[in-house]
């Protein structure tokens, strides 16, 4: 996987494992914490997928006109 197939930059990130066990048991709770935890981080990024151990962020900067 490479940042042309997924829309542009694309950094590989990781999070913690209190917030990977959230995927185990509540869904929409896991989303939520990781969108939460990427918007204070890196606010510009976009969060497009997860696939442990890593959180595969959109570089944003720069798109907005």
């Amino acid at each position: 996987m490479n940042g042309d197939e997924l829309g542009g930059r694309v950094w590989k990130s990781m999070i913690g494992e209190h917030i990977w066990a959230l995927m185990e048991s509540d869904q929409e709770a896991f989303k939520t914490a990781v969108k939460e935890y990427f918007a204070r981080g890196h606010p510009d990024f976009t969060v497009i997928r997860a696939k442990y151990p890593h959180i595969y962020i959109r570089d944003d900067r720069g798109q907005q006109a």
